[in-house]
């Protein structure tokens, strides 16, 4: 059943007619994320954009109706902060043993997964062998449904630190493709993930939770080092994302003029002003613990990043809490990929647990990520933006974990769900 679930949904999107007609679709209510407000509106979508929202819009025998009178309808879910390549049912380490070709296949089935939540855009942070290239590719030409994707290839980072490959002895000599260090080599890495089709760079400030022997306060790369990498993205048209746990790989990733901060664990108040002077994004992924912890020992996580899960996962939440009421810029990044795809939603709870109102986290998920991703016609439901639309059964300002269940999903004027 669940191979008819995935390739229904494909065959109807390569044949659907439906991207050249105009849709009229007739919900409940219609979210507008930037007011907060519900709305009393008819959608109605021609060539994957919203041609006009309205109450009342006349019917026409050129239409497709879609009926949805118990449905809330708001703009598809962004996610910041996701892997989507690769077999998340693989145990501990076993994804060594798995190839970048077949990790761009899973890929395929953790896209459609995504979409299916009510994600329909996402930012893909970290792949070996351009193998996210691909799949971005393969989704924008139709040949697979899933979000649009924005990605970065294989992440940068020091020689034996969180983004390089530390289980293999040292007779193998292996490295992860995105080592490099000095302020010019990380240059000429920056360059080259551009030449293979990176749209952002993604780098490691600090020691990560899941990778052997690092340390989450320690940073890695010197300020040259960053001021390059940042410098030579900039240059090159491409945003930059800091994977960064401790203090001073947060501050000096600031200081280097990263656009995002991921992760952000054990920033301070400090350092949460200046972010924010250097409107700088923080996207804190504060419900992977629960999983990691939880789920994380019998999936073979070694016990060395559940010992480093304990001592970071509560003061993330805590400084979570503190961002927001701070005003901090805060985007939706769940880091899905290592908990298993699709459950991004439920992160949306805990955002409204640890202080940001029902409104404040669905705009994590859209106008903010938006900004973020620097696209101007995605995160809101307006007139010529794309026809990016999810729906739920109920009001989201109320129960903010109804966005676990989303029942409908249009991706660029085609339904998928």
């Amino acid at each position: 059943m669940k191979k008819t679930l995935f390739i229904i949904p494909f065959l109807l999107f390569i044949q659907s007619e439906a991207y050249s007609k105009s849709i009229l679709i007739k919900p409940k209510n219609v979210l507008d994320v930037r007011s907060g407000k519900v709305m009393d509106a008819d959608i109605l979508v021609e060539s994957g954009v919203i041609k006009k929202v309205s109450m009342n819009i006349p019917t026409s025998k050129e239409y497709e109706i879609i009926e949805l009178p118990e449905t809330t309808i708001m703009p598809g879910l962004m996610d910041s902060h996701v892997h989507l390549t690769g077999n998340t049912d693989l145990k501990g380490n076993e994804g060594m043993s798995e190839s970048s070709y077949l990790a761009a296949i899973y890929g395929v089935k953790n896209a459609m997964q995504t979409l299916l939540a009510g994600f329909t855009t996402v930012r893909n942070v970290g792949a070996s062998n351009y193998a996210d290239v691909a799949l971005r590719d393969a989704i924008d030409q139709m040949a697979v449904m899933g979000p649009t994707l924005l990605v970065s290839g294989p992440p940068l980072g020091i020689t034996g630190g969180h983004c390089d490959s530390n289980i293999l002895p040292a007779e193998y000599q292996y490295k992860s493709q995105g080592v490099a260090d000095g302020p010019w080599e990380v240059r000429r890495k920056v360059r080259e993930n551009r030449k293979y089709g990176a749209d952002l760079i993604k780098y490691c400030a600090t020691g990560g939770v899941m990778s052997k022997n690092t340390n989450l306060n320690n940073r890695q790369y010197t300020l040259e080092e960053m001021t390059a990498i940042v410098d030579e993205a900039h240059t090159l048209g491409m945003k930059v994302a800091a994977h960064a746990h401790g203090l001073e790989g947060i501050k000096m990733a600031i200081d280097a003029g990263v656009d995002s901060v991921e992760h952000s664990s054990l920033i301070d108040q400090e350092t949460i002003r200046f972010a924010i002077s250097k409107g700088v994004f923080l996207s804190m992924d504060i419900y992977v613990s629960d999983y990691i912890l939880g789920e994380g020992a019998k999936n073979g996580i070694p016990e060395y990043s559940l010992q480093k899960e304990r001592t970071v996962g509560r003061k993330q939440r805590e400084n979570f809490k503190m961002a927001v009421e701070s005003g901090a810029k805060m985007v939706f990044g769940t880091d899905a990929g290592i908990y298993p795809h699709g459950k991004n939603g439920r992160q949306f709870k805990y955002m409204v647990q640890w202080g940001m109102t029902e409104i404040e986290a669905i705009q994590a998920a859209t106008i903010n990520t938006a900004e973020l991703f620097g696209l101007s016609n995605v995160g809101e439901i307006k007139e010529s933006f794309a026809a990016d639309l999810i729906g739920i059964k109920g009001n989201p300002l109320n129960d903010i974990a109804l966005l676990e269940n989303v029942h409908f999903v249009m991706k660029e004027g085609q339904v998928v769900k």
